[in-house]
């Protein structure tokens, strides 16, 4: 593919990694050892938008915190992949239960446990504040950093683009 914008033509399904993506690359840790993370509401609101409007999403993570899970689910989220040990075996799994092509994929991922993914997918995408491989891959880069609306930043050029933005549904939660 020589242009991005012809790729997210083909997007038909989300995936993202959490830490550094949803989330700001900063953790904090709480007195019970849980990390606790800070997370963009405009990422959140795209996400839940995508899905009313029929997009599959995809979390992927190496993380195990119920928070993550209970963040997700709650918008509207069902394929939450936690303690992702082979995010390549994941992304398989999903990409079969939707019968999806890599080519029909946007993955955002920022570090270098998402490198073998964002090689397979038709569109690798990635924040700002990636690292240098990560962004070496991705045929783009949000101008937005972790945690700081990089989600929000693709999914609405793809909603745009298919023409699945503004409409009655982009009103309301």
């Amino acid at each position: 593919m020589t242009n991005f914008k012809e790729g997210l033509q083909k997007v038909k399904a989300f995936a993202f990694d959490v830490d550094g993506v949803l989330s700001s690359p900063e953790v904090y840790l709480h007195p019970t050892g849980e990390l606790m993370r800070s997370m963009n509401t405009k990422d959140g609101y795209a996400l839940q938008y995508a899905v009313k409007r029929g997009y599959p999403i995809a979390i992927i993570t190496g993380g195990n915190t119920e928070s993550v899970a209970l963040r997700f689910r709650g918008l509207g989220i069902t394929d939450i992949y936690l303690s992702s040990s082979s995010k390549t075996d994941d992304f398989n799994d999903f990409l079969f239960k939707y019968d999806l092509t890599p080519e029909e994929l946007l993955y955002m991922g920022d570090d270098l446990p998402d490198y073998e993914v964002m090689k397979k997918v038709g569109v690798p995408c990635c924040p700002a504040d990636a690292v240098e491989e990560i962004k070496s891959v991705s045929h783009y880069i949000s101008p937005f950093g972790g945690g700081k609306g990089c989600v929000r930043d693709v999914i609405e050029q793809v909603l745009r683009l298919h023409g699945r933005w503004m409409d009655g549904q982009s009103f309301t939660w």
